[in-house]
């Protein structure tokens, strides 16, 4: 009789490992973002943010530029827009949660993506989709916080979970474009419309333009030099990255956070820090997939 193994295959790629760096640096881009607070509104931030991240790209890409094409134009608007309702949302949390809570809650956008495809693909998740979603809802529970029985949001905290809509459309549109379009030119426009974006819901956010500071420039120009680096790094790797694959790596993004910020004297809860373990997981389950493989059977052994 033949016998059914089940074995989880783990494999990594030159692309893979860049995305684990790039990651890295991303979990330990939510503190600067959090301190940024006390100089600038969040919307000027992230436009300030993204319009030096355009400049840096524009300059060291200025020769690729001319050859652009209305796909990759298509492509960076679209991608732009999700990052400045992602980026600005999740900053203008940051006003209200420290930046640790943040990460954990902005992981989340990987285990809601199978409940979206199911309400309006009509994709039902499969059995590990279902483990990841209730250990990421388990976690929200804790790292949010429950007050009489019941799950108390406050505005930060709803904000962020709303950014996480954004973030999936943002790795979702980029895995679409990639392989189709020049990552120079793409990235660039896709910085260039998410900073003019947070630039305009500077208004109906009614802040005004904040004074200078040393502390502020040096926040924008170090965010965005690493913005520059993670777009354009996401759009080359994720051309031989598959989305389930890069969102798994991204899940390790709150845990960096959560270390550069207990390194600066963030101290959550232990329920919230066990929250954060449980989102995680979850976003680390939702994307597993079970590889069945037919043992083939024994001979017998050969008399003589």
């Amino acid at each position: 009789m033949s016998a059914v193994n089940q074995r989880f295959t783990l494999r990594v790629s030159r692309q893979e490992l860049v995305l684990i760096f790039i990651t890295m640096v991303w979990g330990g881009t939510f503190l600067v973002v959090h301190r940024a607070m006390s100089y600038a509104g969040p919307f000027f931030f992230v436009g300030l943010r993204f319009a030096t991240a355009s400049l840096l790209l524009a300059l060291f890409f200025r020769r690729h530029l001319r050859a652009i094409s209305r796909l990759e134009i298509k492509a960076g608007t679209l991608i732009g827009l999700a990052i400045a309702g992602g980026y600005g949302l999740q900053t203008w949390g940051m006003q209200t949660i420290s930046s640790s809570q943040s990460a954990f809650l902005t992981a989340l956008y990987v285990p809601v993506v199978p409940l979206l495809q199911w309400l309006f693909l009509r994709r039902p998740p499969g059995m590990m989709a279902w483990i990841g979603i209730l250990l990421a809802f388990a976690g929200l529970l804790l790292v949010a916080g429950l007050q009489e029985g019941r799950l108390a949001l406050n505005a930060g905290e709803i904000a962020t979970l709303l950014s996480t809509v954004a973030i999936a459309a943002e790795i979702i549109l980029i895995s679409r474009f990639a392989g189709r379009v020049d990552v120079r030119r793409v990235t660039l426009v896709q910085l260039v419309v998410a900073s003019c974006c947070a630039f305009l819901f500077m208004l109906p956010n009614g802040e005004s333009l904040p004074a200078m500071s040393m502390p502020l420039v040096l926040s924008a120009v170090g965010l965005g030099g690493a913005s520059a680096l993670i777009q354009v790094t996401m759009n080359w790797a994720q051309r031989s990255v598959s989305p389930t694959r890069a969102t798994v790596i991204y899940a390790g993004e709150p845990v960096w956070a959560g270390v550069v910020g207990r390194v600066a004297g963030e101290r959550l809860p232990a329920t919230a820090l066990l929250g954060g373990v449980l989102i995680v997981c979850g976003v680390i389950v939702s994307e597993l997939r079970v590889r069945r493989k037919k043992a083939v059977p024994e001979e017998a052994p050969r008399e003589g």
